[in-house]
């Protein structure tokens, strides 16, 4: 707006307004002694304001520029100001409650000392009517499902007649779209007033800020946990934008930002105290039901179980944390024997996640959870894994052999908080890394002793009973239609021995 003449400005704001010249890269605020600035390429004026607008265009700049001569200003230019606020905020410090913060909400680190918000995966079912878990579903059906959700909050403060002529926008990013539900319900606290507003097909959601209110509380859920293709981050936008002429495309003025990353599945170490134990009942092991546990004991009866007592293979129970919510999460192999209903029909609930896996290749015995472990926490290297990590069994780095459906093994990997080790088990009939090694509680050194089957210990075992003359005694009575060798055909059985020395 400079007259072609001009050669140098004078620049002065109302009180509201906080005005710095930078010129020749050193930065002077104003009002200072020099009355007048060179024109020149390298000068700009920086403003400030602090104090949100009363009115539309209520703090106003005022330049005046000079010629040549000096004197008497060649022409003035007038700027008018509005300070709004707009701000999308998430519990970005971890503290359970939404604040504003001065963390950088576009990016999300790990840790105790990490910052950025988290969401879970809703996928317990609260509503017991349900036929779906939460996060398949567009709706809030009870006070219970908002709880599972994280808050993310728009501030938006200044003149309201600043919003008439402007457009604000909540958007999340594409490709992050099927991963989240967002609901709102404006300021009513009935639940049939929560609508679905963002997520699936949904990239936009236009917000009217109303007059008596500041703050609009958004309810965001996650649908997936993360997994390959999906690190687990997802973003949300609020741009105002402004309205033009017609026939003209809105420009945006400004733009906040908010990551959240989704809490991941974690496992837990059976040396933690058992809260529930759940076990199957079948025709032969009434009396073993009915022993003491020092905790609740969920019975899965005959008719749920049909003949399949394998519980340990067909579930693996793990939680999902985020700062103001905690529930437990069962994990259903694609193994689906006689329990294969079991998980969904009788685990699901309130406060009780689901989530499964396939196998499409088709599920080997490695797919059953008798083959997942965790550890306790480690530190390995200098590097701690305080929730341990998980092992699985696999096959040795040869061709051929068993391994774990990719799909499950993905999954445990994409977590990242249990980084999985793969052991050798596939030297084994049925191959489960829980049929040679055990984590016990201990009361020194980590806290624990891990405990490792030996073949080489059996066959020492073997001979000494042998000596004692039991050498006749067979394996598997009882049993029908397995073979029933005895100690003296084992230990006779030159390739089994040399078979046992190699995995030993």
């Amino acid at each position: 707006s400079a007259p072609k003449d001009a050669v140098a400005f004078h620049v002065q704001g109302t009180p509201g307004v906080k005005l710095y010249v930078v010129h020749e890269t050193q930065s002077v605020k104003l009002p200072s002694s020099v009355g007048r600035w060179p024109l020149a390429a390298g000068a700009e004026v920086l403003l400030a304001m602090d104090a949100l607008s009363k009115d539309v265009g209520d703090e106003k700049v005022r330049i005046s520029y000079f010629g040549e001569a000096g004197g008497v200003p060649v022409g003035r230019a007038m700027l008018y100001l509005t300070c709004v606020d707009v701000s999308l905020d998430a519990d970005t410090s971890r503290s359970g409650a939404v604040s504003r913060t001065l963390l950088d909400k576009t990016t999300w680190t790990w840790g105790p000392d990490g910052h950025g918000a988290i969401l879970l995966v809703n996928c317990d079912r609260d509503d017991p009517e349900a036929k779906t878990p939460d996060n398949r579903d567009t709706a809030v059906r009870s006070y219970a499902d908002l709880k599972d959700m994280s808050q993310m909050v728009l501030r938006t403060r200044g003149p309201r007649t600043i919003f008439a002529g402007h457009r604000l926008l909540l958007h999340v990013d594409f490709s992050d779209a099927d991963k989240v539900g967002v609901f709102y319900g404006g300021n009513s606290i009935a639940l049939e007033e929560y609508k679905h507003v963002l997520g699936g097909s949904k990239l936009v959601y236009a917000v009217k800020p109303s007059r008596h209110q500041e703050e609009s509380v958004f309810y965001v859920e996650g649908l997936a946990f993360p997994d390959v293709g999906f690190s687990g981050l997802v973003t949300f936008h609020v741009t105002l934008l402004e309205s033009p002429e017609k026939g003209l495309l809105e420009t945006p003025i400004f733009t906040d930002t908010v990551v959240f990353r989704v809490a991941p599945w974690i496992m837990t170490p059976n040396t933690e105290a058992p809260l529930e134990v759940f076990v199957c009942s079948v025709d032969d092991n009434e009396d073993f039901v009915a022993a003491k546990a020092k905790c609740p004991v969920t019975v899965c009866p005959l008719p749920e179980n049909r003949q399949d007592r394998w519980i340990q293979d067909e579930v693996e129970f793990g939680y999902v944390q985020a700062p103001h919510k905690t529930f437990p999460v069962v994990f259903d192999s694609p193994r689906d024997r006689g329990l294969k209903d079991f998980p969904v029909k009788s685990i699901l609930g309130p406060d009780f996640g689901y989530v499964a896996r396939e196998a499409p290749e088709g599920a080997s015995s490695l797919d059953s959870f008798g083959n997942l472990e965790v550890s306790p926490p480690v530190t390995v290297q200098g590097k701690e894994y305080p929730l341990g990590r998980i092992l699985i069994g696999s096959s040795f780095p040869r061709f051929g052999g068993r391994r774990m459906a990719k799909a499950v093994k993905d999954f445990l990997i994409a977590q990242q908080v249990q980084a999985p080790v793969e052991l050798f088990s596939d030297w084994l009939h049925v191959g489960h890394v829980d049929e040679f090694l055990s984590f016990v509680p201990a009361p020194d050194r980590k806290g624990f002793r891990l405990l490792l089957a030996s073949p080489s210990a059996c066959y020492q075992l073997l001979k000494e009973k042998q000596e004692e003359g039991f050498g006749e005694a067979a394996m598997f009575e009882g049993l029908e239609e397995v073979p029933k060798p005895t100690i003296n055909e084992i230990l006779a059985n030159e390739g089994l021995r040399k078979f046992n020395n190699y995995v030993q």
